[in-house]
């Protein structure tokens, strides 16, 4: 029962493998249809594809000892000899070409006689065993001939020009490799052995993508199959072998171990999975496979553009609160398949240890490296500690920091350089494989490195500009705190000399100490809002009785003011509306006589509350309100700050509200301040 059960598998494996095989081979040829006509070579190449896609379906559908199988087998090695004559023909000034033309005619001659002894054995059944012998050493002699034929057609390519052809020599050689290996057990078994037949359909199936391959060339026979489908292919045939291994093994295991054959089976899948998935986890593997796919699938070692995809994008989109020079270590470090690096900053003229990446720091030196090797690698040239260790990179090596050299894990240096000036450096682990760099690592990292270099360069210029736009900030605040001292000031000066006069009114000293506590109130508040902390005060808006805060406000001085309107109520920060009004009348007087009065007119117009500071002084020219009045540090006054009118723009402004102006010279100028009214809705909540 063992037996039979492995024979059904066999079977099974068998169908499903050629016709896996018989359809990849003809959807091949199909895509080669449209082409087919534009060289010998490649009709010849379509031709051999179709005969192995039906010897192929001839096998999963009959068998593989029958006589139209074997027929076909024949007529598809007689298509592939035929291709592959066709690529030896066209270098027809060969002096060898008449041996070579010669010795494909014997193979065909081989391939005939075989049909010939396939033919008599069926028309003869009862000497069908006596010819068995003669049809597999036929056979034998015609993988052994096919396999010295491919041999001679890689050779008889220029070295230069064997890349192109690799994928096909490889695909044939292993498929007459294969016959070859199944004709010569079924020599000494004699007869075809079933387990055998099944593997070499799945062997077809595996080998076709090598032929495919082929297809994907252009007229120089360059791959252009992406690196990612090659990975993805040589998985999935990883797979296919793994499960085809898996459903011999576990075959040959019933057959063996009789009654305890289920543990068995159990046993030996489980250990074996979980080896093949421990392997598979391996780093190290994953990194071998790589560089084995690179270097002999690929004409160069780096797939640029998805290195260059998955590197912006490390670099530009952060995962998180990583550093941008934390993200710079790890897009290099990923190039290179390095499990780690280090960031070295400029620190005066030396370098020192900055943001790592897997990288343990614990113990490093502050200074990594002195003024002599950052010179050095100001240059731009890739550091490649192996050569420096053993003393055959030139005289830098002497430069190089101790520390570096003694950690065995340090593999290679690359300067960031920007604008022939150094950013830092990246200290770079030693990948899983081990490997000498060669020139595209060089080009690769120095180009790299350069755009990482822009991006460091970039960071540090946004934070020198974010902090000279804080020292901006601060001056701007202190411009307009250094113009509300200059008014507090002046108040200060003329209570002083009304002192002189006053002094023994009990009335004056009340009102003094009062001036006094109020202007000591607001230098309080002044150091306050110098604080780099503090932010422009901002109170809820809340309805406010406009004429009592412009009679406070006119009381702080002593030139005529007059505050006249009606009762208005206007939805404003009380404290921010009367530092407005003291800059504007205080600028009032300034431009006004000595015994000019200045008004302060508070009213209702249109909906909105409206505050007017006029005054009868010098005025303004109109290019000077339209160009000049609301730009800060301009002003028509002699020993002017120009941040009056400039400051109560913006207040206004923060409040909802506007402020606008009218002048003419020698007659005058009027302010005029826009606030929004408080609604009876808001008169009632405030109430």
């Amino acid at each position: 029962m063992a037996g039979r059960g492995a024979l059904i598998v066999a079977l099974t494996v068998t169908l499903w493998g050629y016709a896996l095989a018989a359809l990849l081979f003809c959807m091949i040829a199909l895509s080669q249809l449209r082409d087919a006509s534009t060289a010998l070579p490649r009709r010849t190449f379509v031709v051999a594809l179709v005969a192995t896609a039906l010897w192929a379906l001839a096998v999963a559908g009959i068998d593989a000892s029958d006589l139209t199988a074997e027929v076909v087998e024949s007529l598809r090695n007689l298509a592939w000899l035929g291709f592959m004559y066709a690529m030896v023909r066209r270098d027809r000034a060969s002096p060898h070409i008449r041996v070579v033309t010669a010795v494909y005619a014997m193979v065909v001659l081989c391939l005939f006689a075989g049909i010939v002894v396939n033919i008599v054995a069926a028309l003869q059944p009862d000497e069908a065993a006596a010819f068995a012998e003669a049809r597999v050493v036929l056979r034998m002699m015609v993988a052994v001939s096919a396999l010295v034929l491919v041999h001679h057609l890689y050779l008889a390519v220029a070295p230069r020009a064997r890349g192109g052809i690799r994928l096909l020599v490889i695909g044939l050689a292993a498929m007459w490799s294969v016959d070859l290996i199944l004709f010569a057990i079924a020599y000494g078994a004699r007869g075809l052995v079933p387990d055998l037949v099944a593997v070499r359909g799945i062997a077809m199936a595996m080998l076709a993508p090598l032929f495919a391959g082929a297809v994907l060339r252009n007229g120089d026979w360059t791959l252009r199959l992406s690196r990612a489908v090659a990975w993805q292919s040589l998985s999935l045939a990883g797979v296919v072998l793994y499960l085809l291994i898996m459903l011999l093994a576990t075959g040959a295991i019933a057959g063996i171990a009789g009654d305890r054959a289920r543990i068995a089976q159990t046993a030996f899948v489980f250990g074996s999975t979980a080896a093949a998935l421990t392997l598979v986890s391996s780093p190290w593997l994953k990194a071998w496979a790589k560089v084995m796919l690179a270097k002999h699938l690929f004409r160069h070692r780096y797939d640029y553009r998805g290195e260059w995809i998955r590197f912006t994008d490390t670099l530009g989109k952060a995962e998180g609160p990583v550093a941008l020079e934390e993200r710079v270590v790890k897009a290099i470090a990923d190039l290179t398949d390095s499990p780690a690096g280090l960031l070295l900053v400029p620190v005066g003229s030396a370098l020192g240890i900055g943001a790592g990446w897997n990288w343990n720091r614990d113990g490093l030196p502050l200074d990594a490296a002195d003024e002599a090797w950052t010179q050095h690698l100001a240059g731009g040239r890739i550091v490649e500690l192996d050569a420096e260790r053993a003393g055959d990179a030139g005289a830098a090596g002497a430069a190089i920091p101790r520390w570096i050299l003694d950690d065995a894990s340090a593999w290679a240096i690359v300067p960031l350089v920007h604008l022939d000036r150094l950013q830092g450096a990246i200290l770079l682990a030693r990948p899983p494989v081990d490997r000498a760099l060669d020139w595209e690592d060089f080009d690769l990292l120095r180009i790299v490195g350069r755009q990482a270099a822009s991006y460091l360069a970039e960071a540090h210029a946004q934070e020198a500009l974010a902090e000279s736009a804080r020292f901006d900030e601060f001056n701007r605040r202190f411009a307009f705190i250094l113009h509300d001292i200059k008014n507090l000031v002046s108040q200060l000066t003329l209570t002083a000399r009304n002192a002189e006069r006053h002094a023994d009114n009990p009335a004056y000293r009340a009102d003094m100490i009062a001036t006094l506590q109020e202007s000591a109130g607001r230098m309080n508040d002044l150091l306050a809002r110098l604080s780099q902390h503090h932010s422009t005060r901002a109170e809820e808006l809340r309805p406010t009785d406009l004429l009592p805060l412009a009679e406070r406000v006119a009381r702080r001085v002593t030139h005529p003011v007059n505050v006249r309107g009606s009762a208005t109520r206007a939805l404003v920060d009380p404290a921010r509306l009367e530092q407005l009004l003291v800059h504007l009348l205080q600028n009032a007087i300034e431009a006004s006589p000595a015994a000019a009065p200045v008004t302060i007119h508070v009213d209702s117009e249109d909906g909105r509350a409206i505050v007017k500071v006029i005054d009868t002084g010098s005025g303004m020219s109109p290019a000077f309100l339209r160009d000049r009045l609301f730009k800060p540090f301009v002003s028509s006054k002699p020993g002017g700050f120009g941040i009056g009118a400039f400051e109560a723009r913006q207040l206004a402004e923060a409040m909802g509200g506007s402020v606008s102006v009218t002048s003419r010279e020698g007659e005058g100028t009027s302010f005029r301040v826009d606030l929004t009214l408080a609604t009876a809705r808001q008169l009632e909540q405030a109430a």
